[in-house]
């Protein structure tokens, strides 16, 4: 398994767009399926937040994460940025992509000097807390409750985690 820019991986997005609808799309009021693919598909061309990392086995697309300015808008007063929509295929889960995946993200949070990295949780507190994450409220999201939770990246990184190779665009990778 490795990770990868959502960059370096475009023909993913379609798929990787319907995981993220099915399993988020009823926590926002127009976050449609066609938005949630604009949205990756704009990862596509940057490293800088906002962007998606993928987890790859071979050309097999097994999940990712995202590094976003805004997650949910009504979560926006507690700041930014945030860590979300980490998902790992069915097939894939148990085998530790979720955690390659977090701690990727939140090295490169740390890279580009970001001072608190949040997110929201409706399922996987115990999950992201044995990574280091710090419960900062409970709070509703339309009405679900949801756990937020909070990370400084500088302190996670003891020392310099790999970095994930530039993302080089070449014309005519994108339609």
């Amino acid at each position: 398994m490795r990770i990868e820019w959502i960059g370096r991986c475009p023909q993913h997005v379609a798929a990787l767009a319907r995981w993220h609808h099915a399993e988020w799309g009823e926590l926002y009021d127009d976050w449609t399926l066609p938005v949630a693919t604009a949205e990756l598909d704009d990862h596509t061309c940057r490293e800088s937040l906002p962007t998606t990392l993928v987890l790859m086995d071979g050309d097999t697309l097994l999940g990712s994460v995202s590094l976003l300015l805004e997650d949910a808008p009504e979560l926006q007063d507690r700041g930014s940025p945030w860590l979300a929509s980490l998902f790992v295929s069915p097939d894939a889960r148990g085998r530790g992509g979720g955690k390659q995946l977090v701690e990727a993200a939140v090295a490169h949070a740390a890279s580009q000097e970001v001072e608190r990295l949040r997110l929201f949780t409706l399922w996987h507190e115990d999950f992201y807390a044995g990574l280091g994450w710090e419960l900062e409220e409970r709070a509703q999201l339309h009405g679900v409750p949801v756990s937020i939770m909070g990370i400084v990246p500088a302190r996670r990184i003891a020392e310099p985690a790999p970095s994930l190779p530039p993302l080089i665009r070449t014309t005519g990778n994108r339609a």
